[in-house]
């Protein structure tokens, strides 16, 4: 690896679906300013993701509607044909 161009924080963080409430352990560089305590006992960083593997049509096979911010009703209110 070429020196300099990587971060030197990494550090381990929670991701947390928001969608499912799924979360991991990994190592990341992204900044956070909430925690949580994880598994372990051990306060982490919390990054809170919409959609994620656990969640996501493709991985799960399922064809769910994640609808977050009510993206979709604001549409079709949108675009609705007007009788």
């Amino acid at each position: 690896m070429k020196k300099g161009i990587h971060p030197d924080s990494y550090r381990f963080v929670v991701f947390k679906d928001m969608s499912n409430g799924h979360t991991f352990l990994t190592r990341s560089a992204a900044p956070s300013k909430e925690m949580i305590v994880w598994e372990d006992g051990n306060e982490y960083p919390v990054i809170k993701m919409e959609i994620s593997n656990m969640s996501h049509p493709f991985f799960t096979g399922q064809n769910i509607l994640v609808d977050t911010a009510g993206r979709i009703d604001k549409f079709k209110k949108k675009y609705a044909k007007k009788a």
